[in-house]
């Protein structure tokens, strides 16, 4: 039988193209986000498309339910719906704080609650959580990110000793630099918070640094495949990264001490 797979933020980038290359591979693909207009060139391929916001609980329930109702199962759950909002820590209001944790980590912990049950009655399942190397590593100005992130790491370590009874894997991805809408998202909150205000010079010297390593990131489809390779291993590892500067950013923050990857975090900002 086919795998049923329910995946989270399908209206763009990484989850767009990994909902077109599992529907392409075999998978039932239930593709899911807000909009139903922004993913409307994944129906030809195969995908069946869901509405639902990843901060309304009762779009995940129906949602599910009705995944439930015409498959009997979700066997695989990409929890990838989230984004970045740029901003100092001390200029970001709270309530745009909240938000972002709301996205990034309690959405993808209330999926995650709804899909266990079916998982663990048929004692099979994958919960892919899309981290990134910003789940590892802190930059300034993407506080409220990396705490999202940080934090969905740490769930995925405590859940994936959980539920590992019952045959179901959690696989963290940590995508490095990618092509998306994702960074003209960060960007443009961080000027728009922080451009005019005691942090504007630093905030603008980031901006500009990390504009310039936009043209080197890869396509989406790097993590897509990725997915798909985590998601079809016997033995899945507990993470995969890839994408611009995943490998050796992970490693430098292996074996420098704090005060280094602060440095080497810093030195990198355009003067």
């Amino acid at each position: 039988m086919k795998k049923v797979v329910l995946i989270t933020g399908a209206s763009a980038g990484i989850g767009k193209e990994t909902a077109r290359v599992l529907a392409k591979n075999g998978y039932t693909v239930y593709a899911a986000a807000r909009r139903l207009d922004k993913m409307q060139d994944l129906q030809p391929e195969g995908a069946h498309m869901l509405q639902m916001d990843v901060t309304d609980d009762d779009t995940m329930v129906k949602g599910v339910n009705d995944i439930m109702t015409r498959e009997g199962k979700i066997d695989i759950l990409i929890n990838n719906a989230g984004f970045g909002s740029y901003g100092a820590v001390e200029d970001v209001p709270i309530a745009d704080a909240r938000y972002q944790l709301e996205v990034n980590l309690f959405g993808a912990a209330r999926l995650t609650q709804l899909v266990l049950p079916s998982m663990r009655q048929q004692q099979w399942g994958k919960i892919v959580n899309i981290s990134s190397v910003g789940g590892k590593i802190a930059t300034p100005f993407g506080g409220w990110y990396h705490a999202s992130k940080f934090a969905l790491e740490g769930l995925s370590d405590a859940l994936r000793n959980e539920v590992k009874q019952f045959g179901i894997d959690v696989i963290v991805i940590e995508p490095g630099g990618i092509k998306s809408e994702w960074s003209g998202i960060a960007f443009d909150s961080l000027v728009k918070v922080s451009g005019h205000t005691a942090y504007q010079n630093l905030a603008r010297r980031f901006a500009d640094t990390f504009k310039t390593m936009e043209p080197n990131s890869p396509e989406p489809l790097i993590i897509a495949e990725l997915i798909q390779k985590a998601i079809e291993a016997r033995r899945p590892k507990a993470r995969y990264a890839a994408g611009y500067m995943a490998g050796p950013s992970l490693f430098f923050r292996k074996i420098l001490s704090d005060n280094l990857m602060d440095k080497a975090i810093m030195g990198t900002l355009k003067k």
